[in-house]
């Protein structure tokens, strides 16, 4: 199951059953779990651990040293978990500075020619268009579509649920549930409803989560004051909760 032309270093740790294509290089100290399939012409360079079931297409690139001035050469990491789909041409760097690691959870699609810089943290059943592109330091919930052509600044937040439309460009943090369209470097455009309505979302939640979203967007409040009533409106939503809880995390601007 390992084409006879792939370079894999002697150091690397690779499961029974994988399966390895023609002239793809596997690098020192990465690690592959059982069931992965690379196909082939792909480079996976070490440190590296990837989980189990995972397709990981032909001409990929998978922890290679992150692009960052910075970096001098310390030990950094690429971590990805299992059942992700990567396909042609993805790109993503290991971390930076010292123990800086790269993570990739579960269960994500990763199309063809995406950038995900170093330190990047995604959670788990994302959609990565093409051509989109994360700087790094950006942090992505379950559940989040970023549409092609779409990208992200450096140490950005998305929040679980959001959805970024084709061509947009964020530079501030994304609440959960937020849909932005690419008008004037990204804009709120509502709740991601009908991805609600596919994830078993039922009425009563999405109204919650649309009330808190008119709350924070609609209602001409100060940025403080819509947090206040975003509180009183927790007490009776998890989903609003989790709205509260990322503004109460966000470093940057809040998208507003």
């Amino acid at each position: 199951m390992i084409h006879p032309t792939a370079q894999i270093d002697p150091s690397a740790v690779i499961a029974h059953d994988v399966s390895i294509g023609a002239f793809t290089v596997i690098g020192a100290d990465v690690h592959i779990g059982e069931g992965t399939v690379v196909g082939p012409h792909a480079v996976i360079e070490g440190p590296t651990r990837i989980g189990r079931d995972n397709r990981i297409s032909q001409f990929a690139s998978l922890g290679g040293a992150p692009q960052d001035k910075k970096f001098s050469g310390e030990r950094t990491e690429l971590i990805i978990g299992d059942r992700n789909q990567i396909r042609e041409f993805v790109t993503i760097n290991r971390g930076t500075g010292e123990g800086g690691a790269t993570r990739i959870g579960n269960d994500n699609w990763i199309l063809a020619y995406v950038h995900i810089a170093h330190d990047c943290q995604i959670a788990n059943n994302t959609v990565f268009s093409n051509y989109s592109a994360l700087a790094g330091h950006v942090e992505v919930g379950d559940w989040v579509v970023m549409a092609g052509f779409s990208g992200a600044h450096q140490f950005c937040k998305i929040g679980a649920h959001a959805f970024i439309g084709m061509g947009c460009l964020l530079g501030s943090d994304v609440p959960p549930f937020v849909m932005m369209a690419n008008e004037q470097r990204g804009r709120p455009r509502g709740i991601n409803s009908e991805g609600l309505k596919r994830r078993g979302f039922d009425t009563t939640r999405i109204s919650a989560i649309k009330r808190a979203y008119r709350t924070l967007y609609m209602a001409g409040l100060t940025l403080s004051d819509a947090r206040e009533q975003l509180s009183t409106q927790a007490n009776d939503s998890d989903d609003v909760r989790a709205m509260l809880e990322f503004l109460d995390r966000s470093e940057r601007s809040l998208a507003r």
